[in-house]
């Protein structure tokens, strides 16, 4: 059965890498799904098509800066066999060649999704990878972890993502809720926010504006900001509180 839309494809590959130990979140850094797993040093990243086509592949050879663990996952596509971009075992020693794992990803109408990795990267690598540049893993790896949970859908494109600059200007827009006007020392302590002082001073999403000196309130878009992403601040919530009862 044909996929309408890539992000289909996003729901079978996440549960297939947390079934092998990964801890999984969707769009970190442009990266459609990206994976961390405890016994593993490397990130995994996947980038994910409807079908293979160039632009895959170079979003592929672009990650292999971040990570020596790239896979590129498509659809398998049973009603189109032939087409150029099903034929797996010349997309397969493609992918070889340069390093890159390939996944293939098959609906049907009536069973779950069955998800084949066809290569794995490394696999008999015939030319050199491309070095992975740290400074741009770990920055990949730091917005991971700043993120409290996965609210994005892998493979989105043109919608607004949940960052972790996101959640701290939310974390930040929940604390402002009730005052007309507030210190920014008092929004870092209250949020935990650290460089709450500086997202104010950007306003980068226009949602704070400074009432008096040093004093900070927030905007009509803030206040619908709060309403727009209830459901990423009720996970910070649930967050917030696990972490006090771990502490008492």
């Amino acid at each position: 059965m044909a996929v309408q839309y890539e992000t289909e494809l996003y729901a079978p590959l996440k549960a297939f890498f947390e079934q092998k130990g990964y801890s999984i979140k969707s769009e970190v850094k442009h990266c459609d799904l990206v994976g961390v797993h405890p016994e593993r040093p490397e990130l995994l990243i996947v980038e994910i098509k409807k079908t293979f086509n160039l632009p895959l592949l170079l979003q592929g050879l672009e990650r292999q800066k971040l990570s020596s663990e790239v896979y590129l996952a498509v659809e398998r596509n049973r009603s189109k066999r032939g087409a150029h971009n099903q034929r797996w075992n010349e997309i397969t020693l493609l992918c070889r060649r340069l390093g890159l794992g390939l996944i293939a990803v098959t609906h049907y109408k009536t069973k779950p999704p069955f998800i084949e990795i066809l290569c794995s990267p490394g696999d008999q690598v015939i030319v050199p990878a491309a070095k992975v540049i740290k400074r741009r893993s770990e920055r990949l790896l730091n917005e991971f972890h700043e993120r409290s949970g996965d609210y994005n859908v892998g493979g989105s494109h043109g919608t607004k993502l949940v960052t972790a600059y996101r959640e701290k200007a939310l974390r930040m827009a929940l604390v402002m809720r009730d005052h007309q006007g507030i210190a920014p020392r008092e929004v870092r302590d209250a949020s935990g926010v650290g460089n709450a002082a500086s997202i104010l001073r950007s306003n980068y999403y226009g949602w704070f504006i400074r009432v008096s000196h040093g004093q900070y309130a927030l905007t009509p878009s803030g206040i619908d900001a709060l309403s727009q992403y209830a459901e990423v601040l009720e996970g910070l919530s649930l967050i917030a509180t696990a972490k006090s009862e771990e502490g008492s």
